[in-house]
């Protein structure tokens, strides 16, 4: 039989700023404490993070203080975001947090024993704590995220692209994985746009971004390179996978419906691939990338070409 859940929506409106940082002791080696020695404690320690992550894991640890956990889940969908700590339990208690009508992400509190009208009370209660750190931490990430990211499509940006690029090559020497990229571009654009006009070519561009994002595995990353350029970075991916990931890619935006007035366009991507060699920089790794796609436009479009 599936164990009871209880699903909550809770709003504060007023909660007070706060925070501290991790200790190093585990829950059940604290002090006990009273529900308001609590709240005030929380208050104080969870206000001096920006990190969801921090701000989450010390709420985690300070509420086993009044109420015994055995997992916490907590997940904000617009913001990609979702962090779990400790296992899973049967009985379970979800909020949906808010305050003045903003929407803060959804909290799950899993434990293998049921919860008491008197333990939910005090969850209830130490939540209040929570919400104004969490919604100064989501709107700085937004605010980081945005930084990096290109407004059109929602790729990430050039900036994002020469700090990635950059760490993923120093994380593939230090862990002797390969690293792999591949250069899209969209075949007559400009041609898009003559025709249908820059409205409609914004359109492409955004169908075919999320065509990449689609096809591709959480650790993969996509920038958009310049105009209707987009360059795909591969970690943990070898030449031969990246071509794999290549074809899937090109046949995926061929089989997108891109509309204009009512009538389908015919559109198509080339694609060229390399994979790092041994002491290669970014932009030699770039470079031969850039060429093999200049191969494929130059025999014909729609093709991937792997760099020598």
């Amino acid at each position: 039989m599936k164990p009871p859940s209880q699903t909550n929506a809770i709003d504060f409106d007023s909660a007070k700023l706060q925070r501290l940082g991790f200790g190093q002791q585990p829950p059940l080696l604290e002090r006990p404490v009273s529900l308001a020695q609590l709240r005030q404690q929380l208050s104080l320690q969870l206000q001096t993070s920006l990190e969801p992550q921090r701000i989450l894991g010390t709420f985690y640890r300070e509420i086993q203080r009044l109420v015994p956990l055995d997992a916490l889940c907590y997940q904000h969908k617009s913001s990609d975001l979702r962090l779990e700590f400790g296992q899973r339990g049967h009985h379970s208690i979800s909020y949906s947090l808010s305050h003045e009508g903003e929407h803060l992400g959804e909290l799950v509190f899993r434990r293998n024993q049921r919860f008491s009208e008197q333990e939910q009370g005090n969850l209830e209660s130490l939540l209040a704590a929570l919400l104004f750190p969490m919604r100064n931490a989501l709107l700085y990430r937004t605010a980081t995220q945005n930084a990096l990211r290109d407004p059109l499509t929602g790729a990430g940006n050039r900036i994002a692209m020469d700090q990635t690029l950059q760490r993923e090559i120093e994380l593939s020497r230090r862990h002797l994985q390969p690293l792999s990229v591949l250069m899209l571009d969209i075949d007559h654009f400009k041609q898009v746009n003559d025709t249908h006009g820059h409205s409609t070519g914004d359109d492409v561009l955004k169908a075919v971004a999320a065509s990449i994002k689609n096809q591709l595995r959480n650790v993969d990353m996509v920038f958009r390179y310049g105009g209707e350029e987009f360059l795909i970075l591969l970690s943990n991916t070898c030449r031969e996978a990246a071509a794999m990931v290549g074809e899937r890619l090109r046949f995926a935006a061929q089989s997108e419906e891109y509309l204009a007035d009512g009538r389908r366009i015919l559109l198509t991507v080339s694609l060229g691939c390399s994979t790092l060699l041994p002491g290669e920089s970014a932009e030699s790794l770039l470079r031969r990338a850039d060429s093999a796609l200049y191969v494929a436009k130059r025999e014909g479009r729609n093709r991937l070409e792997m760099a020598g």
